[in-house]
């Protein structure tokens, strides 16, 4: 029996596409989207048969972290690593640096099944067919693709033009292709023979470092270098800055795939999508009669083709077709579901307007590792905020300068420090800290904490916290 693959895990975009929910500081693989889990917990659960895989390898970045650990937590996934990039410099120093470090965990012979994580992907036995047969070609010293059999003009995708065959189901790649026009897009469906690329690869890892130091020999010392002189933080790996940094800002299309005569594609043709904008989520979502799709509470009345997503509002649509209607707790986006592309350069306007920037960034509802907080109401010298902490973890021990605070329990138990007193509080009980007092908030319950917090003073920002204890490793 063959040595169990490593899946990769690459967790790291900040896509905005999918804005007004996916966002720069929780993205759209780490949202429920299309089912009750993540795009991110569907990967993992996708790479959680023991038999075939070892535990999963992630990529993302420091921001990320929590999340990802979180996530995988919910699962009850082990995992291998959780590697964190220092900066964002795309998938080819990414791949490489996974690549090097599989190979220090996992031995020189480890085969890589390189995944991005906000996909979605349909695993019907074809998938898995798929799998083996391009786990076999990247042990046989090729580096594998997988491609979308097409099955419309889409210009939003890259391209792979098959080559000769070199067995069955498998083929050398005889060129990549950039997205094209339409005409282009219909003239390759039209003659058969290509395969969108989906992103998705199977590679050796002593193969593909080979190949990229002979291609791109920057890629490969950054991520050598990066690996090299990683540190562990908690259950983190923490690649070397300095190195990373100097890697080329290029794909791993562009820096290995496209050059290398190893590049072999299996065609496939299960369900796939990558996500990217409303029409996609729409289209893989369960319609009603006149093609509806609806997540949250919505009403919608003599209206088709509609997609609509809501977080806590009630949507009400009345006599529309084709239109997209996404409501989060601070913002909503309307547009035609058929231009669901133009979200895109829709939040870079809003990112160049520092009126409107941090509704690109933030949900208003912020997520940490010990649960999170929700904004209610904001004014002078004033703001009022919902905590919740999960049960058994704690908040930093801090202080503030520049703010007193009120807690107020609404559910659960809460234990609160204030200068080495400890005061336990139930349901209806509130407590105040004084400015400048040193204190921690912990649940020591079996179920949520939610607690009600007033601000009061001269500056409320996020950034006027002194750490001084913190079990998350933060400053």
């Amino acid at each position: 029996m063959s040595d169990p693959i490593v899946p990769v895990i690459l967790a790291g975009g900040q896509g905005t596409r999918l804005w007004p929910m996916s966002r720069s500081a929780r993205p759209k693989q780490f949202i429920e989207l299309t089912g009750p889990t993540t795009l991110f917990q569907q990967t993992l659960q996708r790479v959680a048969d023991k038999g075939r895989y070892t535990p999963a390898l992630v990529l993302t970045n420091s921001d990320y972290r929590f999340i990802v650990a979180e996530q995988a937590l919910e699962l009850g996934q082990d995992l291998m690593g959780t590697i964190l990039e220092p900066v964002a410099r795309n998938t080819a120093v990414a791949i490489a640096a996974a690549a090097a470090y599989a190979m220090r965990e996992a031995g020189p012979e480890a085969v890589l099944h390189v995944l991005p994580s906000d996909h979605a992907v349909d695993a019907d036995e074809s998938y898995w067919q798929a799998v083996e047969m391009a786990a076999a070609t990247a042990r046989a010293g090729h580096l594998v693709t997988f491609g979308i059999t097409a099955t419309r003009p889409e210009t939003g995708y890259g391209y792979i033009q098959n080559g000769a065959s070199i067995g069955a189901g498998v083929y050398q790649v005889a060129r990549f292709i950039e997205k094209p026009d339409l005409e282009r897009a219909e003239a390759m469906l039209a003659e058969g023979g290509f395969t969108w690329n989906s992103g998705m690869f199977m590679i050796k890892a002593s193969v593909f470092l080979d190949e990229c130091q002979r291609l791109s020999p920057d890629t490969y010392a950054a991520a050598l270098g990066s690996v090299e002189d990683s540190r562990v933080d908690l259950d983190f790996v923490r690649l070397a800055e300095e190195p990373f940094s100097k890697a080329p800002n290029i794909s791993v299309d562009y820096a290995v795939f496209e050059k290398t005569e190893h590049a072999a594609v299996v065609p496939v043709s299960f369900a796939w999508s990558d996500l990217g904008a409303w029409d996609a989520v729409w289209k893989l979502g369960d319609k009603d009669e006149a093609g509806n799709v609806s997540r949250g509470e919505a009403t919608l009345s003599n209206s088709s083709n509609m997609l609509v997503v809501t977080d806590k509002a009630h949507v009400v649509v009345e006599g529309l077709d084709d239109v997209a209607v996404i409501a989060s707790e601070d913002a909503v986006y309307v547009g035609k579901l058929s231009e669901a592309q133009k979200v895109g350069p829709l939040v870079k306007t809003l990112r160049a307007n520092p009126n409107t920037q941090a509704l690109t960034e933030i949900h208003k509802t912020a997520y940490r590792p010990w649960g999170g907080y929700s904004s209610i109401l904001s004014g002078e010298r004033f703001q009022v905020k919902r905590l919740f902490v999960k049960p058994g973890m704690q908040l930093s021990l801090q202080r503030h300068h520049h703010r007193a605070e009120h807690w107020i329990v609404v559910r659960g138990t809460a234990e609160v420090t204030i200068d080495g007193d400890v005061t336990m509080l139930t349901e209806n009980e509130s407590i105040y800290l004084p400015l400048g007092c040193t204190h921690r908030l912990a649940n020591p319950g079996k179920i949520l904490l939610e607690l009600i917090e007033v601000q009061t003073g001269a500056y409320l920002g996020e950034d006027d916290i002194v750490r001084i204890e913190d079990v998350f490793g933060r400053a």
